[in-house]
C-alpha cells in the first residue's frame, strides 16, 4: 500500500477522484500545510501538494506533485534522492491570462485612475486612451499563461503578437506573429505598445527590466508583469513612471512581497498593484485542473509510466 499525504484543500467530491486515482493501492492522508510535522511525512512515498522543501529531507517520497507552476524553492533544498517533482503547468494559464488582460484593460483605459477618482468624488476625465486593437504586444514567457494571453490579445485585434522565449527554435504557435529569444529582447523592446511579463524566477531573468532595459522601450509603453517580482528593479520602474517615460505599469508580484507600506510605488498614479492574486486558487476552475493534474501523475506514478511535468 502506497502512503500518499495530500496537502491540498479537497472536499469530498477531490477525495473521491484521488482515491478513484489511486486504483485501490493508495492510502491518502490529508493534512492542512499550517499543520504539516516532519513526523508526517512517516512512512509517505507521494506527496501532493507543496510543501515547505526543508520537511522532505531525509523522507523516502519518491513522488511529488505541486500545486503550483513555480518549483524554484526546491530546486535551492537537497531532495531525497530519486525523488520525481512535477508542477502543475497547465492550470494557471486561464486565471492568470485573464487577470492580465484585466490589467492591460485597466491600464489603456485608465480604469484605476477612474477609480480614484470616483473615491474622491471627481467627475473628470483622465484624457485620451490607447487599445489593444492594432497594438504590438511583446509577450515575455510562452509557456501555458504567456501563450493564453498572447492567444486573447491576437483575438482581440492586436496588430502583432511578439512571443519570447528561452529557446526560440521550436514550432511557433498560430496566434504568435513573430517568436524570438530572451537574447534578442533589445531589439524588440523598441517596437513594443505593451510588455506582458510572465517569466519564471532565475538568474536569466533577474533584473531583466532595469533602467537600461526601460530606456529602449517606446514612449508611452504599458508593462504587466505576472511573472516573478524580481525580473523588475522596481527603483527603475519608480523613476520610469513618475518621470513619464513610460506610461503605466501594472503588477501582480514584487520583491519583496508583501510589498513594503513604505514603498513609493503604492503612491504612483499610473501603477496597478495587486497582491499576487492572479493565480492561486481563487478561481475555483484551477483548483479542479490542479486536482485533475494530480489524479493523472498519482496513476502514472503507480503503473511506472511517464510523469506529466515533471521538471526535477
Amino acid at each position: 500500500m502506497i502512503r500518499v499525504l495530500c496537502v491540498l484543500p479537497c472536499n469530498g467530491k477531490h477525495k473521491e477522484l484521488l482515491s478513484k486515482a489511486g486504483e485501490g493501492k493508495c492510502e491518502f492522508v490529508f493534512k492542512s500545510p499550517s499543520a504539516l510535522r516532519d513526523a508526517d511525512l512517516s512512512g509517505v512515498t507521494a506527496v501532493i501538494g507543496n510543501v515547505p522543501p526543508e520537511v522532505l529531507k531525509g523522507s523516502d517520497v519518491k513522488f511529488l506533485q505541486l500545486n503550483s507552476a513555480g518549483y524554484e524553492a526546491y530546486r535551492k533544498e537537497e531532495l531525497p534522492s530519486g525523488i520525481a517533482v512535477c508542477n502543475a503547468r497547465g492550470a494557471y494559464g486561464l486565471t492568470v491570462s485573464e487577470h492580465m488582460l484585466a490589467l492591460t484593460f485597466s491600464l489603456i483605459r485608465h480604469l484605476g485612475r477612474y477609480r480614484d477618482r470616483q473615491s474622491a468624488h471627481i467627475w473628470k476625465d483622465c484624457g485620451k486612451v490607447t487599445s489593444i486593437y492594432g497594438s504590438t504586444v511583446l509577450v515575455l514567457g510562452l509557456g501555458d499563461i504567456g501563450g493564453e494571453y498572447a492567444r486573447k490579445v491576437k483575438a482581440l485585434g492586436a496588430g502583432c503578437v511578439i512571443g519570447v522565449r528561452r529557446n526560440a527554435k521550436g514550432e511557433k504557435p498560430e496566434y504568435i506573429d513573430e517568436q524570438y529569444a530572451i537574447s534578442d529582447l533589445d531589439t524588440l523592446l523598441p517596437r513594443a505598445d505593451i510588455i506582458a511579463m510572465v517569466l519564471p524566477g532565475g538568474k536569466e531573468t533577474e533584473g531583466l527590466v532595469s533602467k537600461r532595459t526601460i530606456a529602449l522601450m517606446k514612449p508611452g509603453a504599458y508593462i504587466v508583469n505576472c511573472g516573478r517580482g524580481s525580473s523588475i528593479v522596481q527603483e527603475d520602474l519608480y523613476d520610469a513612471l513618475e518621470s513619464g517615460r513610460i506610461a503605466g505599469a501594472a503588477i501582480d508580484v514584487c520583491d519583496p512581497e508583501p510589498l513594503p507600506a513604505s514603498s513609493p510605488l503604492w503612491d504612483l498614479e499610473n501603477l496597478i498593484i495587486t497582491p499576487h492574486v492572479a493565480g492561486n486558487f481563487f478561481l475555483q476552475e484551477t483548483f479542479e485542473r490542479v486536482v485533475s493534474i494530480a489524479c493523472d501523475n498519482l496513476q502514472r506514478f503507480i503503473l511506472g509510466q511517464k510523469l506529466f511535468n515533471q521538471v526535477i
